[in-house]
């Protein structure tokens, strides 16, 4: 039975908005060719969430994706409660996380901002440049922070000289106020980067009001990037979340014990294994990908000791950098365990485009491949995988090794 995805939108009464929306619905039933994907709106837009999950969950299980860039109280109030006036049988419509900072959201801001550092009478430079970042403002307090955490992240991606956080409505600073922030911080040039998925009544606001400091401050020049709008990088973004959601329903709905995935031995001996990030956990891996033969490449910025040991004595190659998704290229596994979330996304990701089985070392779901709890016993290897519960896998391999040993032992007293 296949299961749907309900993307949950805001809603907007500018036609051009809704437009938007379905333009992005058709890109991501592109990237999920067989499964139904339909869009309910949370107010202003027909038809409803609890309409569209009514309609889908009577025929299989529903995955609704909050089309959200930050947490608030549509995620957290609205749409479960539209989920639940909708769903027919409890346990057949699950709710995922929203957008978030994801990485390929980043992506896309990046690009908005390179938008219009290339539009005008001449271009402007990056590094002579500050970005005001304008969310919506929520009376919820941490989706506020979860906009200003995502300025911050956004200058770490950008090596920008300032990026300003600030936003269109209900909380401070509003955009004037981030406007003067970044002018206070010696900006005489500023972009103003709406952090919003659509075209609305709040791109018309935030270009009215960018107009009016402008005019106010004709020593500081001012450009508006455009919207998010409907592309590959957002479309990706919510096929992620179908996933983890689809995963997360599998999990809990399949009535046969064990794990759902198949478990195999993959001879990896002479065979490329890429390992994003160098720190414990992929330390404590590696030797196991070296036991079994394989030609490792670790690609991390810094590495634990016993990674730079191994690199020392040329047994693995350690190259000293972040990570691209170009280093899939060439692997036969992979092991994405980046200090970084959306790095481990761009790796993952790659891996997906490219049919290599990846470990996301962060979130098992985000993954193609669940790494087992493996013992060795005389000429056996064995390996106990669970339903990513790696502290249930160990005990349960802990169990059956001493019974093994405890068996051998009395084997031999015999």
């Amino acid at each position: 039975m296949s299961t749907s995805l309900v993307i949950a939108a805001h809603g907007t009464r500018v036609g051009a908005g809704v437009g938007q929306c379905h333009d992005l619905v058709a890109q991501v039933r592109a990237q999920l060719p067989g499964t139904r994907v339909e869009a309910g709106f949370v107010e202003l837009v027909e038809p409803s969430i609890h309409e569209v999950v009514a309609e889908l969950s009577d025929t299989g299980p529903v995955v609704v994706v909050p089309l959200m860039v930050g947490t608030g109280a549509h995620v957290q109030h609205d749409i479960p409660a539209e989920i639940l006036a909708g769903q027919g049988r409890p346990g057949r419509v699950v709710q995922t996380a929203h957008l978030g900072a994801h990485g390929h959201l980043l992506a896309v801001l990046d690009d908005r901002i390179e938008e219009a550092l290339a539009h005008g009478d001449e271009a402007w430079s990056q590094a002579e440049t500050s970005v005001v970042l304008v969310g919506r403002g929520s009376l919820m307090a941490q989706a506020n922070a979860d906009h200003c955490a995502l300025a911050r992240l956004l200058q770490e991606r950008r090596g920008a000289p300032d990026v300003v956080p600030g936003f269109i409505q209900v909380v401070q600073p509003d955009l004037a106020s981030a406007l003067d922030r970044a002018r206070q911080h010696g900006a005489t040039q500023i972009v103003v980067a709406p952090n919003f998925l659509f075209t609305g009544r709040l791109e018309k606001w935030l270009a009215e009001q960018s107009a009016a400091w402008q005019s106010a401050n004709p020593e500081v020049q001012v450009r508006v990037a455009g919207v998010i709008g409907p592309c590959e990088g957002l479309a990706r973004v919510v096929a992620e979340r179908f996933r983890e959601g689809e995963a997360e329903l599998r999990a809990s709905t399949e009535e046969a014990e064990g794990s759902p995935v198949y478990l195999a031995g993959l001879d990896l001996s002479g065979r490329r294994v890429l390992v994003a990030g160098a720190g414990r956990v992929a330390s404590r891996r590696i030797d196991k990908f070296l036991d079994a033969g394989a030609d490792v490449t670790v690609v991390a910025p810094v590495a634990s000791p016993r990674v730079t040991d191994l690199a020392a004595d040329g047994r693995v190659r350690w190259e000293q950098r972040p990570v691209a998704a170009e280093d899939v290229h060439g692997a036969w596994y992979v092991l994405a365990a980046c200090d970084d979330a959306a790095a481990n996304a761009l790796v993952s990701d790659a891996c997906e485009e490219q049919g290599v089985f990846c470990v996301r070392a962060d979130d098992a779901r985000a993954g193609t491949a669940w790494t087992p709890a493996t013992a060795r016993h005389g000429a056996f290897t064995l390996g106990v995988v669970g339903r990513r519960d790696p502290r249930g896998s160990i005990a349960l391999r802990h169990r059956v090794m001493t019974l093994l040993d405890s068996e051998a032992h009395a084997s031999e007293e015999d």
